[in-house]
């Protein structure tokens, strides 16, 4: 009797050390200011950036692969930015501070000046991996966003992305805190201006993607912002000549057209509107306190004001 007691309560402790961990947090990564951390690979200490709208694959510069003393593997980096390929090599090393093996990649040209490395929050061990951009500010609200991974050839590899619903097909959102701008690319504007009504501005300028490479941008005004939770976006740029056409986006400032008018826009065949993206930068993104990649519930929670 006392041994079937000893049991029964050895088995409760049991139990209750499980619920006890199924409901504890979540290890998770903080991430504050820059995100600027130094990480180990393969016994070699590098200066890099944990940076929400990078790939999950982290990449190195050629100079850090050297001195990690990394040797290419089979499967090639190809990563498109505009019309640019920015080519690179693979392998097999030690990432970071758990001695897990993990595929790096490298490439010529630096993913951002400065730095020996980025990678996004893909590419962590940790499950949760929260962004301190500043202190909490009044008033602000979170917002929970489905999150999903690329998919394609650089599914694993890709970003996370919050999803959203744009004219009733989903569209990718990138968290891009370390670049100016807001940015659409070019069928993302369009569905943008069709959705939420507005036009072309006459602002144009040239801003930086990745790698240093740099793609024309128009301004765009909407007639009714875009709301993501607590945001609302009024105004945006469209990268013009990158994944897709933004030639059917009217001018802001041009007449209604006329009601017996027949417009012919030809879209793209190959056009797939998964490949579609918004990017929020600084410009947004300065009104947020926190960002939340949660990868087990599969969600995104953004803090702003």
């Amino acid at each position: 009797m006392a041994m079937a007691r000893r049991m029964a309560v050895t088995a409760w402790l049991a139990l209750a050390a499980v619920a006890t961990t199924a409901g504890a947090p979540l290890p998770e990564r903080l991430v504050p200011g820059l995100g600027e951390v130094d990480v180990p690979v393969n016994r070699v200490t590098a200066r890099m950036r944990i940076d929400p709208a990078a790939f999950s694959i982290p990449i190195l510069t050629e100079a850090t692969a050297k001195r990690a003393r990394l040797r290419a593997g089979d499967v090639l980096l190809h990563v498109a930015v505009g019309p640019e390929l920015v080519r690179g090599h693979t392998t097999m090393a030690r990432f970071g501070d758990t001695p897990r093996r993990a595929t790096v990649a490298w490439a010529p040209r630096p993913y951002v000046a400065g730095l020996d490395g980025v990678v996004g929050p893909g590419g962590l061990a940790e499950p949760v991996v929260r962004f301190v951009f500043q202190k909490p500010l009044p008033g602000e609200r979170t917002v929970t966003l489905p999150m999903i991974e690329q998919d394609g050839p650089m599914v694993g590899w890709g970003g996370l992305f919050a999803r959203i619903d744009v004219g009733g097909k989903p569209m990718r959102v990138r968290f891009d805190p370390h670049h100016p701008h807001t940015l659409a690319t070019a069928n993302a504007g369009r569905r943008l201006a069709e959705a939420y009504g507005g036009g072309m501005e006459d602002t144009r300028f040239t801003t930086e993607i990745a790698f240093g490479i740099e793609r024309p941008v128009r301004r765009m005004r909407l007639d009714r912002p875009i709301a993501i939770g607590p945001l609302s976006i009024a105004g945006l740029g469209v990268r013009t000549a990158d994944v897709g056409n933004a030639a059917a986006i009217p001018d802001a400032d041009a007449p209604p057209p006329d009601p017996d008018e027949i417009v012919v826009v030809a879209r793209d065949k190959r056009y797939d509107p998964e490949r579609d993206r918004l990017s929020l930068g600084a410009d947004v993104l300065r009104r947020c306190s926190t960002l939340i990649f949660d990868k087990p519930a599969r969600e995104i929670r953004l803090t702003c004001a």
